[in-house]
């Protein structure tokens, strides 16, 4: 008896439950593109190095383009047809479109995926590569350029709307935080 190559699964993408039969090497980019016709996320390096396919599995960023479909049963995919709460944009949509995040848009959905992630793992207090002191005492560094960038870094721009992305971050992350200045961070 030769072991079984494909599975039914249940994957909840969106909040919203789709029962699919899949071969175990379709990858989670695959199943929501080409099964679920979600193609807002976009496959572009299919190597995991651009950031084009990124969505969010329970919460955090993923590269959809390696993350396999079998492993996201049972766990919350969010893709960017789901980041919206019905017609009101999500804060880091509206700050791409406000401040020109985006010029030719392919990389766009992976880039507010990965925003919106960025933004909650910088609230969590998460360190990255660029905060200085990451004491867990010290709390949560300066939403800075520098912060963002390094925090972005997976999710490349081939229009090189970098300037524009991360003053984006900085905005929708000022939003987030009751009190504050939407000015949001200088490139």
């Amino acid at each position: 008896m030769s072991p079984a190559t494909s599975s039914t699964i249940t994957l909840t993408v969106n909040g919203e439950k789709h029962t699919l039969a899949v071969d175990h090497r379709t990858t989670l980019l695959d199943a929501l593109r080409e099964r679920l016709g979600l193609t807002g996320s976009k496959k572009g390096c299919d190597q995991g190095q651009c950031g084009a396919c990124t969505v969010l599995v329970d919460g955090r960023r993923t590269v959809s383009c390696l993350q396999l479909a079998v492993g996201a049963e049972g766990r919350e995919v969010t893709t960017i047809e789901g980041v919206a709460d019905g017609d009101r944009l999500h804060p880091v949509q509206q700050a791409f479109l406000d401040l020109d995040g985006y010029q030719c848009g392919y990389c766009t959905p992976g880039q507010i995926c990965s925003a919106v992630a960025v933004i909650e793992e910088h609230a969590a207090g998460w360190p990255s590569v660029a905060t200085g002191d990451v004491r867990p005492e010290a709390g949560a560094p300066e939403l800075t350029a520098e912060e963002i960038r390094e925090r972005m870094s997976g999710n490349l721009c081939r229009c090189g709307a970098y300037v524009s992305i991360v003053q984006a971050v900085a905005r929708a992350a000022d939003a987030r935080t009751p009190g504050t200045e939407a000015e949001g961070a200088t490139a």
